[in-house]
Parts: structure tokens; sequence; C-alpha cells
């Protein structure tokens, strides 16, 4: 008889070990009470569980992630409505506003930090635009010349400052949120017969996965949210409205968010760690203040409350901003609105204009590079 050998760098244990790590993240979170404790938990305590697991490399399959983004589009596309879908068209020219301002000032924060940190401007350009972490890293790949080690790196401490950061602001007296427990309670789905709630949840899982799926075949940015969202707002607006989603399945979505993000993050194949690091921690702070003086703008000039604002403006971390969104009670359908039209805007618009730029730029460098060369050996 033979017994199956432990393997610690099968895929099952791997997992498993992430899966561990993770919850104690989480747990501990929970207990000392801080904001979003299964998105933030286990992303800490894996970001740091990774340094030191060594001997086994811990694993997160993407596909998991894609499912907790699912639950999180339908969540945001269930809040839609006829009214919301007005109000979205109304605030249509505060979103360019928004979106033009922070791309003007990523931009210009990617100039700044070329040249402190001696990378090719076009590599900080695309690592310091507030798109789709994915779809930005993938267009990194596809751009000759940029450094997509970078690009993955500044983008995912982006995402992860603003997952850190907003909830801090969010929670801290300059925004005065209360206790999150009672959004627990509100959240559980109201009193329903089994025999109307099995055939919802049965055509509403149909809908978030097909719309998903679809959303991904025509390569739309972060398909698996924005798939769902528009797929069950559709329902929605035409009245049909799916069942309210438990808050242990929200949990479930956000720990699986969170754990991809914490896995994300590897210093180790960056040159010329500590500059990278530390400008990158720079620039992200940067956009999140930015950010956060266009959330008061927002406020004065246009009427919407303070935190809904801000979590409409925070620059990256769509689907996070949403989950909190929907956690705090704030305007779900209008940071779903301004969150979705940035990144849109960035993934269709932007990228044939970068590809245009990156283009000529480095043929400059290169014509500069063959004029230097000719020139030396005229000398010679």
């Amino acid at each position: 008889m033979n017994i199956p050998r432990f393997d610690k760098q099968s895929k099952p244990v791997r997992l498993l070990l992430t899966v561990v790590i993770g919850l104690a993240g989480g747990l501990i979170f929970v207990a000392v009470h801080m904001p979003l404790p299964w998105l933030l938990g286990p992303m800490t305590a894996l970001l740091v569980g990774a340094r030191f697991c060594k001997k086994i490399q811990l694993y997160w399959p993407s596909r998991l992630r894609g499912w907790g983004l699912i639950v999180v589009g339908y969540s945001s596309g269930s809040s839609i409505s006829r009214g919301t879908l007005s109000q979205i068209a109304k605030d249509l020219p505060w979103m360019l506003f928004m979106t033009i301002a922070i791309i003007a000032v990523a931009a210009l924060a990617a100039f700044i930090v070329s040249k402190l940190s001696e990378v090719d401007y076009p590599s900080t350009l695309v690592a310091g635009f507030p798109g789709g972490l994915t779809q930005l890293i993938t267009l990194s790949e596809e751009l000759d010349g940029v450094d997509c080690t970078v690009v993955t790196f500044f983008q995912v401490v982006r995402v992860i400052l603003i997952v850190f950061c907003a909830p801090l602001l969010v929670f801290s007296p300059l925004y005065s949120v209360g206790n999150t427990s009672d959004y627990t309670a509100a959240a559980v789905s109201a009193a329903m017969p089994m025999s109307e709630l099995l055939p919802k949840i049965v055509l509403f899982t149909v809908i978030s996965v097909l719309s998903a799926i679809l959303a991904k075949k025509v390569k739309l940015p972060t398909a698996y949210m924005l798939g769902p969202i528009l797929g069950v707002a559709v329902f929605n607006v035409a009245g049909i409205h799916g069942p309210s989603l438990s808050p242990i399945l929200l949990d479930i979505a956000q720990f699986s968010i969170g754990a991809y993000l914490g896995l994300l993050l590897k210093p180790e194949r960056l040159q010329n760690k500590a500059r990278i690091i530390i400008l990158s921690v720079i620039n992200g702070l940067v956009l999140v203040l930015f950010s956060l003086g266009l959330s008061f703008i927002l406020v004065k000039a246009h009427g919407m409350d303070a935190v809904t604002s801000f979590l409409a403006t925070a620059p990256g971390g769509s689907d996070q901003m949403t989950v909190m969104a929907r956690v705090i009670s704030a305007d779900v359908s209008m940071v779903t609105g301004y969150q979705i039209f940035r990144i849109l805007f960035i993934n269709f618009l932007v990228p044939p204009i970068l590809k245009v730029f990156c283009r000529r730029y480095y043929s400059k460098c290169k014509q500069a590079d063959d004029n230097l060369s000719l020139s030396e050996n005229n000398q010679n």
C-alpha cells in the first residue's frame, strides 16, 4: 500500500497555509476593531507572511479573487435604480472633470518620480495612472520598453495604500462615521418564503456569472466586477430585484480580494529597492491626498456628502471602495458610477495615447543614442 507523501509545495498545501494566515489576520483585525477587517486583515497578514514563508510559497488562485469580485459586483449592481442612473447622468461633467484632474496630477507626479528614480518616464507614467490594476499591468506588458516590474510594484502599492488609507480616513474624526456593526444586522436578507427566495438566488447567480464571462470576452476592465454590476443593474432597473446578500458572503468576498492583493506585491524583483519603495509610497500618498482635496470640491460645489465624495474620487481600488461604501451605508451607486467612469476612461481612451507616446519617446531615445554613438566615433 502506497501512502501519499506530504508535499509542502503542492497547491492544496500552499492554499491551506494561505487561508490559515489570512484567517489569522482577519481575526486579529476583528479583535482590535479595525475597519474592513476581512479585507485589510488577510491582506496585511499575507503581505507580511509571504516575506517569511520561504520554504512554502503562499498561493491564492486569481479565480477565487474573481468570485469575490462577482459578489461585490452583484452587491453594487443591486443598488442601481432608474433614479440613480438619472443622477449619474447629471454628474457626468463632474466625473469627467475629476478624472482629468487626477490624471493630470498622476502624470506630473510620474514625471517627478522618473527624475528622482532614474526610471524612464513611460514606465513611471503607466505605473502612476489610477486605473484598473490588472489592466494597466497587462498594458505595460504590451508596451515595448516599459518596465513591467516597476509598473506592477507602483500599481500594487497604490491600491494597498488606498485600501489602507481610505478606511482610516473615513473612520477618523474628519468624517465621524459611526461603528459599522449596524450594517451587519441591516444587510441580512429580508424574510422571504423559500419558494420565492431560491429561484431568485439561482436567477441572479446565473446573471452575475454570465455577465462576468461576457464582460471578460469583450475585454471590459475589471470584468468580473463590472460585468455583474451592469447585468444586475439592467434587471434591477427593469423592476426585477435580487435578494440581499448575507454579510458572511460579503466577508468571504473581501477575504478573497484581500488575499489576492496581499500576495501581489513582490519587492524582491525590483532594482534600487529602497528608492523605488519610498517613491511609490510617496506617489500613492500624493494621489490619495489630491483625491481628498477633490472630494471637498464635490462637497462644496455639488452638495454630495463627504464620505461618498471621498470614496467616489479615491484613485483606484474600485472594488474595495464599493465594498466600503456598502459597509458604511454611503451612496453605493454614486461611488460605483464615479469609480467605473474613471476606470473606463483610463482603460479605453488612455492606452491608444500611451502607445503612441511610448513609441515616439523610445524612438527619440534611440535616435539620441545613435547620434551620441556617431559623434563619439567621429571624435575617435
